[in-house]
């Protein structure tokens, strides 16, 4: 079953696995058997961040795996409470320690801080300017609006290689997506399977029990996880689904064997509701989302 992941191209020539595993909200006891669950199977791109709290248990799996360090490719990214440029660039310090790496693969933003977005800026600097010293390979952005973006690239020296954002059959952001694509930055889901919970037409329904989702799923004798994620790889984005149970990580990971159709593409795009799950970007301030990130 081990497949090779193709990867994804970054505009800046670094090669970037299509599929890894995401660790939100996992917990840190929980992380390293998930990421050593991962390895395994054959993921060799890990997602985390200094807010999940668990890099650490990331970077001792890593460290444990049999291909070691060298082969997976590391994401992690800065919270807002370590923004500004200094600030930032101490936060790679922090990550970079519980990761027990010299070099982070790829380091982005967690969100943008609309109401402070001169932070933001600062903190992006500081991405420029670990990326000149070689400190990471790649450097991109998270949760960016397409208002966000325009802020970004009217100040940046280097556009991102990457945008992670909310992405799922129900919630698609065809404009970010769009404005990501104009860009050459890489749209990379996460949610990609619609872990949050949603209410369509007054139900109480998940992407999971979709019945456009699942007819599919049946005529390919996949899940209709499996089938989420191959209408994100058809559609050239990166996918980061998450979970802790082996038999899950496997099954998310089984989905180079198959190809949906055209028709099949295009029924699961029609499946936009527009509703998001996670917060407003624009909701995020440091007074209701700061927190602390602790020392290495």
């Amino acid at each position: 079953m081990a497949h090779e992941v193709p990867d994804i191209a970054l505009n800046n020539g670094a090669k970037m696995p299509s599929i890894g595993l995401g660790v939100f909200q996992t917990p840190p006891n929980e992380t390293r058997s998930a990421v050593a669950a991962a390895l395994d199977v054959g993921y060799r791109h890990i997602d985390t961040a200094a807010a999940y709290g668990n890099e650490r248990e990331v970077g001792e799996a890593v460290h444990a795996s049999k291909g070691g360090r060298a082969a997976v490719f590391l994401e992690t990214k800065i919270w807002i409470s370590d923004y500004g440029y200094d600030e930032t660039l101490h936060a790679y310090d922090k990550s970079a320690g519980k990761l027990g790496v010299d070099q982070i693969d790829l380091l982005i933003l967690h969100q943008a801080l609309p109401s402070d977005f001169g932070r933001t800026l600062a903190a992006y600097r500081a991405l420029e300017t670990l990326l000149k010293n070689g400190k990471v390979r790649a450097i991109g952005v998270s949760n960016f609006m397409v208002e966000h973006l325009t802020n970004l690239l009217a100040k940046a020296e280097i556009v991102p290689a990457v945008n992670q954002i909310e992405l799922h059959p129900y919630f698609q952001q065809p404009e970010v997506q769009a404005f990501n694509a104009e860009h050459g930055i890489v749209t990379q889901a996460w949610s990609p399977i619609g872990g949050i919970t949603f209410y369509r037409e007054g139900e109480h329904t998940s992407t999971l029990e979709d019945p456009t989702i699942v007819k599919i799923a049946e005529s390919h004798s996949k899940s209709p996880a499996q089938v989420m994620l191959r209408w994100h790889l058809q559609e050239g984005r990166s996918v980061i689904p998450k979970s802790t149970k082996p038999r899950r990580i496997a099954e998310n990971f089984d989905v180079f064997d198959f190809e949906l159709t055209t028709h099949e593409v295009a029924a699961i795009d029609g499946l936009d509701t527009g509703k998001r799950g996670g917060p407003e970007p624009d909701a995020i301030t440091l007074e209701s989302f700061g927190r602390e990130i602790p020392e290495a």
